[in-house]
């Protein structure tokens, strides 16, 4: 049995990140940092873009500087909503493996949508048409498969650059495709998706972004409020920072919240996974 001190069940740190694939990726994706409490709660204690905690703002220098920020950290559990695995019935005959996803993606160079455009002939070439969900995608009814052009370059850019390296990291563990590494791991990585738990929290999954900017409608601040709200029986969002997550117009920061909240309140379910969940992976949200 793992011990109950590892960073899944017992983490001194929590960690949600809102990621994106984007070329200017800093300036879109976020991340919250949490600490749990005495109460069994969780403190917000930060709430920045990537772009700040990498110092610039461009995709590779985002994703080298997440990569290294997970390094660094110690009994913590990270959140990260972009798809760890694929489907396998979009992948090629002989790739039968989470490692072999790797594989098949390292030989697609910088194609992100190209690579997109393939699985979804592939999906269609077996008759299954041009979108597969992963059993988690179906089973918990997110609202994208993991190729599809809306988080194409997500999957894309975070399994290669910032998954792949981290895999290979012998204090690293990434659920649910490493078990056996839990139990002496100084830190977890997660896969998240802030919709899910925000239906499974009770609380209002859409109306809440405003990516065209300006100053919010009321429609956007009233359910960007109740969320809030609702959180608040799970975090502790100190004033300033929950006016920082209210103010960010594509609502970033409050799905990096999401995200934290989201593997803090499911860590301790859904270790032992078997089979096709260990081969595409599984939202801890």
């Amino acid at each position: 049995m793992p011990s109950v001190r590892n960073p899944l069940h017992a983490p001194r740190v929590v960690w949600g990140v809102d990621y994106s694939g984007a070329a200017l990726s800093g300036r879109t994706a976020w991340y919250a940092v949490a600490r749990p409490t005495t109460r069994g709660r969780l403190r917000l204690d930060g709430l920045g873009t990537l772009g700040d905690l990498a110092g610039g703002n461009g995709r590779a220098t985002v994703n080298a500087g997440l990569v290294a920020a997970i390094r660094a950290s110690r009994r913590a559990l990270w959140a990260i909503n972009f798809p760890f695995g694929l489907p396998c019935e979009a992948l090629p005959d002989g790739v039968a493996t989470w490692p072999g996803q790797f594989r098949h993606l390292a030989t697609w160079g910088d194609a992100a949508y190209a690579w997109g455009l393939a699985c979804v002939a592939r999906s269609q070439s077996r008759g299954l048409g041009m979108h597969v969900r992963r059993v988690t995608d179906a089973a918990q009814r997110t609202p994208f498969d993991a190729y599809h052009y809306r988080i194409v370059y997500q999957t894309f850019h975070g399994m290669r650059e910032v998954l792949d390296p981290l895999r290979h990291d012998p204090a690293t563990c990434v659920l649910p495709f490493q078990p056996r590494k839990l139990a002496t791991a100084a830190r977890v990585v997660v896969e998240s998706c802030p919709t899910v738990t925000l239906r499974r929290l009770g609380l209002p999954s859409r109306n809440f972004k405003q990516p065209a900017g300006g100053p919010l409608t009321p429609l956007r601040r009233r359910t960007r409020r109740a969320i809030l709200d609702g959180l608040a029986a799970f975090i502790d969002v100190p004033p300033s920072l929950a006016r920082r997550a209210m103010r960010d117009p594509g609502a970033d920061g409050l799905d990096a919240i999401v995200s934290a909240v989201g593997a803090w309140t499911v860590r301790r379910a859904g270790v032992a996974f078997s089979g096709r969940v260990r081969r595409e992976g599984w939202h801890y949200a």
